[in-house]
């Protein structure tokens, strides 16, 4: 059967996948036809022999022996979404992914976890009542990214480079050898001396002059990526074992500004919690900065059910966005609606909201009324708030921003009790013995500690927060009518606690943190917490790498205790410093500092390469990146720092761990190789999305085609690691590391004796999980780990730990998220309108405190100055934002069905600007910002805000195979269709009023601001 144009056309059409895509993109849609058209463009899809036939009558299933089908997580993401891999037992070659019918990520609703898997088979068949109501999906990117595990530039082998850093040339050595050179350092690459690891293992204060520094071993960074599973191992060899506090994930350059938000309003910066609705009950979705059906996490989890609940009629969508998205879909009516802002403004929309509903009174009065813990039992509330407590209120006064403690006023008063007044008596009352309700509005004077005090309770300050801008003024700022914020408002409001706001990478402005607290507060507004229909922190996860009931896999004899300041400045205030002090003595001004503190932030991964190019506050000796890639990910990094990171003078030994020879890894002194997707392990939880316990989990489906060490296993960052901290002497690996609940202690020397028993906590807590049965075994490949699970555990354990990898890990019913009315679990700790530690923390840019609750920031440099002041929108006239795609990923390029879709991604400008420029689509235009420029080729359609400049993520690599490289004098060329498209973090900014070398971050929290950024673009 041939294939033609008007086919391939058709079924564009007809599955609708690029519905406002494809208006006006001839050329991608051309490119989509000829790489269907033409051989070799894109991979076969052969007819492959079904894994298994179910009798349509009597729902016999019978499996195929010439196939297994494994549980395993899905890294084409952040979401870990659980997957069934297909796998062929004669080749070990997976031949299809599809979802997992028990995970409820990927099943709505999941086969129950008691279910064989024959029953799973069967009950997605087309026996009785089963087939596509029961379908379990990996979404696009899921399905394709397979292709990684045969892409040819895989980095298979250790390397360490020959000849400058960045050359591209490598020669493999052995995994020992490697692990010897950096342990021990040496004149390494003919450059002068490098300090081993080794060295930083004294115990010596890193810098006499500064002891808040802590200790010599703050000069290695650790620096990784997501929590896919893994995350957990890296943590123990690098805070645990080796003792540095400079250990950062991935947050810093994605969703950091969202996450610190939150933690703000939940009073935990510590954990960084964050809320997601109750999809399958709530009414009303606002969701400000991140499409349901494009991006956030997980999404492809709250894509299907807000789907769901909008066909159905249950919800109504609104998105905001400066994009048109696929959240927006004519099916769904009235349901779904597109509220297009200009980027960095949604602070604007959100404040004037509040405004709104403050002035109207339209908020839940009742629930902010209840001042602690015991009148939340007694008014019935699933949890209380901070609104109706007294701050002080005196801006000139040393206590500005603090809450009013009870014990001033009464001496019996528990320590941690705050005043508020009670509603009733109009009487001061310690917080935490109050039974009723408080007020939650005043201002004036109260009399406590021997005097009249200014005080204003957090919701008073909110309002007047709210009232600092007409609603005139927030609509000129973010571009909505006034009109739009009235009804919005006023629409939120209606439906009570059973709507919710939530926001996400639309945050990663300089604004953004403060962007992301008062849409929190909208939530707090609402009374929504722990709330049926309203917002959840999610089920949480069942015991694996904590204290469990097997096994303790966090704590170890000799574990280290880090401390001292981290590089990238966060979580300690600049005022506790040998340099603020030494300043002070000498009648200096502390501030400004050369670059700014983060006394509240978490794990600033955008600060950490351009502080230690810069040695501020001192420099490292040492940098290891795991599953990471900054270089690419870091919006700005590459405009000013590449001859920085490629001198080994700024930081004298870096290490990759990866599967690819991404932009991070080409820039590194050595690669080690890891293993891909399907071929290691991985203990996993989602984010806060579903209500009920889940627990992913992978293991070896297939074998990875890596180097092996001489036990035979996978040269990756867990065999890496183990033999790095042996050659160190470092305590929690080797021989007699891991303890069990009754004492005994276990080696940890290969990945499995970490896993294993990770994975038999799991299947332990609470009422054991039955031991798996011989059929499943067999049925998911598990018969292949056998031998494994019997050598690490003893026999009551390893059938149960089998029957978790079984299921590709362990769910917890989806109706025990429930009870009642209220979510089962639920966040304990109060709501914070007003947060003290946000509002006793200073800037250390400015000497000014930061403000305690949710207000508009206009996007602006780390000292308060406007971006726009500087670069003004007649020479400027375009904003710049990075979009998500539903199927590319910067770490899925490569896969050959992706880009046979997608090859080049989409830069998009609207119909009005493409006619006033006079662009149409295919036109190769500059983009250009302050901090770099670049060409592409531009995409006019109309669901793009007017004023806007939006990029598609993940394209326009310059590693990953997009340049050419050498291994052991062997070429390997460059795929041009890599390097296709445009990487908008190439465009990204530096801040001038910092000292040195810096990429722009939030004013608050420091994460690297990849939207809002000033630009125009010229046609060529």
């Amino acid at each position: 059967m041939s294939i033609t144009r008007r086919d391939v056309l058709k079924g564009l059409g007809a599955a609708g996948a690029l519905s406002v895509f494809a208006a006006g993109y001839e050329p991608v849609l051309e490119s989509i036809v000829q790489a269907t058209l033409k051989p070799g463009k894109a991979p076969a899809s052969p007819s492959l022999a079904p894994e298994a036939t179910v009798d349509k009558a009597t729902g016999q299933v019978t499996l195929n022996p010439d196939q297994y089908l494994a549980g395993s997580i899905c890294v084409g993401c952040t979401s870990v979404c659980g997957v069934r891999v297909r796998v062929d037992r004669k080749t070990g070659r997976v031949l299809r992914v599809s979802g997992n019918p028990y995970h409820p990520l990927a099943a709505q609703p999941p086969v129950a976890y008691e279910a064989g898997l024959a029953e799973s088979v069967r009950q997605l068949s087309g026996h009785q009542e089963g087939g596509l109501a029961r379908r379990a999906t990996a979404c696009g990117r899921g399905n394709a990214v397979l292709d990684k595990l045969t892409d040819p530039y895989r980095v298979l082998t250790p390397l360490r480079r020959v000849g400058p850093r960045g050359s591209g040339k490598w020669e493999p050595i052995s995994l020992e050898r490697l692990v010897e050179e950096i342990s021990q350092g040496g004149d390494l690459f003919g450059e002068g001396p490098v300090d081993g690891l080794a060295s930083l293992l004294t115990g010596e204060p890193l810098n006499t002059w500064a002891p808040e520094f802590g200790s010599k071993a703050n000069q290695l960074a650790f620096i990784f990526g997501y929590a896919n599973g893994r995350m957990h191992f890296a943590q123990r060899f690098a805070a645990g074992a080796f003792g540095t506090v400079n250990v950062a994930n991935h947050q810093g350059n994605c969703g950091l500004s969202m996450r610190a938000g939150y933690a703000a309003m939940l009073g935990d910066f510590q954990e960084y919690p964050h809320l997601k609705p109750d999809y399958d009950h709530c009414e009303f979705y606002l969701s400000i900065g991140s499409a349901p059906a494009n991006a956030g996490n997980p999404f492809m989890y709250q894509a299907a059910k807000v789907a769901q609940a909008r066909a159905e009629g249950r919800m109504k969508l609104v998105v905001v966005d400066p994009v048109l998205t696929n959240s927006d879909n004519r099916s769904c009516s009235d349901r779904t609606r597109w509220v297009p802002i200009r980027p960095g403004t949604d602070g604007a929309l959100v404040m004037g909201m509040i405004r709104r509903m403050l002035e109207t009174g339209k908020i839940n009065t009742a629930y902010l009324a209840c001042p602690g813990p015991e009148a939340a039992k007694a008014m019935g509330e699933a949890s209380w708030s901070n609104a109706a407590h007294l701050v002080s209120a005196d801006p000139a006064a040393p206590d500005f921003g603090r809450f009013l403690r009870a014990r001033d006023r009464f001496p019996d008063a528990s320590e941690n009790a705050l005043l508020v007044l009670d509603e009733a008596t109009g009487q001061l009352a310690p917080h935490d013995t109050a039974t009723g309700p408080a007020r939650i509005y005043f201002k004036g004077r109260v009399e406590t500690g021997g005097k009249a005090v200014p005080a204003k309770t957090a919701l008073q300050l909110l309002l007047d927060e709210a009232l600092s801008h007409t609603l005139a003024e927030y609509s000129q700022a973010c571009g909505v009518p006034e009109a739009d914020i009235i009804a919005l408002a006023d629409e939120f409001a209606s439906h009570g606690r059973r709507a919710a706001a939530d926001c996400h990478g639309g945050t990663m402005h300089s604004g953004g943190f403060y962007t992301a607290y008062a849409v929190a507060l909208l939530n707090a507004l609402a009374g929504n917490l722990n709330r049926k229909g309203g917002t959840g922190i999610g089920g949480g996860k069942f015991k694996d790498f904590g204290p469990g009931p097997r096994y303790d896999l966090a704590n170890f004899q000799g574990k280290a205790k880090p401390g001292g300041v981290r590089l990238s400045r966060q979580g300690f205030p600049y005022e506790k410093t040998t340099e603020y002090r030494r300043k002070k003595e000498t009648g200096q001004n502390p501030y400004p500092t050369r670059a700014p503190w983060y006394p509240f932030s978490n794990s600033v991964q955008s600060e950490y390469l351009p502080s230690a190019l810069d040695g501020y506050p001192y420099r490292l000796k040492a940098c290891l990146f795991w599953a990471t890639n900054p270089v690419y990910g870091q919006a700005g990094l590459m405009n000013s720092f590449a001859k920085d990171m490629a001198d080994p003078r700024r930081i004298p030994l870096m290490v990759c761990v990866d599967a690819f020879m991404t932009e991070t890894a080409a820039l590194c002194d050595y690669v080690v190789p890891d293993v891909a997707l399907y071929e290691g392990y991985g203990c996993a939880t989602p984010w806060a999305g579903p209500l009920a316990k889940v627990s992913s989990v992978a293991w070896p489906c297939v074998a990875p085609p890596v180097a092996q060490t001489p036990q035979g296993d996978p040269v990756c960052m867990e065999t890496f690691l183990i033999a790095l901290a042996k050659r160190l002497n470092l305590p929690g690996f080797g021989p007699g590391a891991i303890k069990d609940k009754n004492g005994g202690l276990h080696p940890l020397e290969r990945p499995e004796d970490w896993y294993h028993r990770a994975v038999a906590n799991m299947a332990f807590d609470a009422t054991p999980v039955p031991e798996v049965t011989p059929e499943d075994l067999a049925a998911t490949g598990l018969d292949r780990l056998e031998e494994s699970l019997r050598r690490v555990l003893p026999p009551e354990e390893w059938a149960r730990a089998a029957q978790v990898y079984s299921r590709g890990g362990r769910f917890e019913p989806v109706d025990k998220g429930w009870q009642g009315d209220l979510l089962a679990a639920r966040w304990e700790k109060p709501v914070q309108i007003w947060n003290e530690t946000v509002a006793r923390a200073v800037n250390s840019m400015t000497g000014k405190r930061f403000k305690g609750t949710g207000t508009w920031m206009e996007p602006g440099f780390c000292q308060g100055t406007p971006l726009r002041e500087l670069y003004p929108l007649e020479k400027w006239p375009f904003s710049l934002i990075s979009t998500k795609s539903q199927l590319m990923a910067a770490g899925a390029v490569g896969s050959k069905r992706l880009h046979a879709i997608r090859p080049e991604g989409e830069v998009a400008v609207s119909a009005t600007d493409a006619e006033r420029l006079g662009l149409s689509t295919g036109d190769m235009v500059l983009v250009e910002t302050p901090g770099g420029s670049a060409r592409a080729r531009v995409t006019v359609r109309r669901g793009v805000m007017e004023g806007v400049v939006a990029v598609e993520h993940g394209y326009g690599h310059w590693a990953l195979g997009a340049r050419a490289v050498e291994i052991g004098g062997e070429a390997k060329p460059a795929s041009p269709l890599r390097g296709a498209g445009l990487a908008s973090n190439m465009l990204g900014m530096e801040d001038p009023f910092r000292k040195g070398r810096s990429t722009l971050g939030d004013v608050a929290v420091g994460s690297n601001a990849r939207n809002a950024l000033p630009a125009r673009i010229v046609k060529i």
